[in-house]
């Protein structure tokens, strides 16, 4: 009967970019009501039960990726430049839910969203290089953050006059 063999290196990948995901959630569970739920949000607003999901199943595809490229790259030698890139790019990531939800600073948020998706757009290039199918599964995510950055838009955009209003009461 075979035995099926866990690659520790596999699972460190997949969990690694979830443990951001799960600290962020704490900012997100606290802020959804009721200050969340008050936004004027755009009609193709995914539901709130989609996000977890959505962003489990991303994560666990981005660190399978970045594994991709640290076996393929040789370790770090080939692959220090996809890798660093990577590295940003869950630091951006992690970082925008404290700053949209825990500090509800919508414009900022924004800002750094932009950033954000640059810089999944460079790691999906710069994963091809090292292997096609690690640029490959970087797509949905890409996806995904460009509807991020879009809700953020809009809900900036559509919330602007409250949240220049707070923003006032602030220096007040």
């Amino acid at each position: 009967m075979p035995v099926c063999k866990v690659s520790w290196p596999v699972v460190a990948a997949v969990i690694h970019p979830n443990i951001g995901g799960w600290a962020g959630s704490y900012f997100t569970r606290k802020n959804i009501k009721p200050w969340y739920e008050s936004l004027k949000r755009p009609s193709w607003t995914p539901p709130n039960w989609a996000f977890a999901p959505a962003w489990t199943t991303l994560y666990c595809t981005i660190g399978y990726s970045s594994y991709l490229v640290w076996k393929d790259g040789g370790g770090f030698r080939e692959a220090i430049v996809p890798l660093s890139i990577y590295g940003t790019n869950l630091i951006l990531n992690w970082s925008w839910t404290p700053l949209f939800f825990g500090l509800h600073e919508i414009k900022w948020a924004l800002y750094e969203i932009v950033f954000l998706w640059g810089s999944t757009v460079a790691m999906g290039v710069s994963f091809y290089h090292v292997n096609p199918l690690a640029g490959y599964l970087i797509i949905p995510y890409l996806a995904w953050t460009t509807l991020a950055t879009a809700l953020n838009y809009t809900i900036y955009k559509n919330n602007k006059p409250s949240i220049e209003s707070a923003a006032d009461e602030k220096k007040k």
